[in-house]
């Protein structure tokens, strides 16, 4: 796959999803919030199925945990941090078969070693798979990012790789986490809130925005359908104008 020929006039070659709404879903039902996040994880795995018997979606980024969730319970930390060593154990065989490729983004540095030593088993198993990636950002903040990158630029300079004035967007954008893929054509939030919450801060400059008022647990694919229609029915001028 030619990840910079994906730009489909039908639907979005880059779907990325900010998954809100896992504790409000839970305290509904008067249950743990662990299980509210647990019931997360299943959403995702739903949608990252649809998407995989998709054509055009090639690239699905999901904001599973922001560098500001830190500010949580320590058990809430705990139990999502669990959840996702599991998931990356138990995901892995259906991620292959479905020919899924996945990439994890994000500061590691407060991550536990048993985390960072299954994610990198689950991007070396499924380094071959290229119908479509899945990017997870955990412990990721946009502007966390373009600081990274700025850094990068930074060190580059110093070393005389690189001067000030050569610096441009695409030097920028080169140095972002998520470099190697297209920017997202279509941002989706669930949960009902209005905002990005600092994710994918530079990448979604121009990308199409939906808010769905559907807790993350429920979004299903009649959900998604939803927004791939809204899509659909969009004129992406990328501030130019059509006549």
């Amino acid at each position: 796959m030619n990840l910079d020929t994906i730009n489909s006039p039908v639907n979005p070659g880059h779907v990325a999803v900010i998954m809100d709404g896992n504790n409000r879903w839970a305290t509904k039902r008067n249950i743990p919030g662990a299980e509210g996040h647990r019931a997360g994880v299943a959403a995702l795995r739903e949608l990252v199925r649809y998407c995989s018997e998709l054509d055009d979606v090639h690239v699905l980024t999901a904001f599973a945990f922001s560098s500001e969730n830190w500010s949580r319970s320590d058990e809430e930390v705990n139990a999502i941090m669990g959840l996702m060593l599991q998931a990356l154990v138990n995901e892995l065989p259906e991620l292959n078969e479905n020919g899924v490729r996945m990439h994890i983004v994000g500061d590691k540095s407060r991550l536990s070693e048993g985390l960072i030593q299954r994610i990198d088993d689950a991007e070396k198993v499924t380094r071959q798979n290229d119908k479509m990636h899945l990017v997870i950002a955990i412990n990721y903040g946009g502007r966390w990012d373009i600081v990274n990158a700025a850094k990068k630029l930074a060190i580059d300079v110093q070393s005389g790789e690189l001067t000030p004035t050569e610096i441009n967007e695409e030097q920028l954008a080169g140095c972002l986490s998520l470099s190697q893929f297209p920017d997202p054509d279509l941002l989706i939030r669930t949960g009902g809130e209005h905002r990005i919450s600092n994710f994918l801060l530079w990448q979604s400059a121009y990308s199409e925005l939906y808010f769905s008022d559907a807790l993350w647990p429920d979004y299903d694919r009649a959900e998604f359908d939803v927004a791939l229609e809204s899509y659909r029915s969009r004129q992406r001028r990328y501030g130019g104008r059509v006549e």
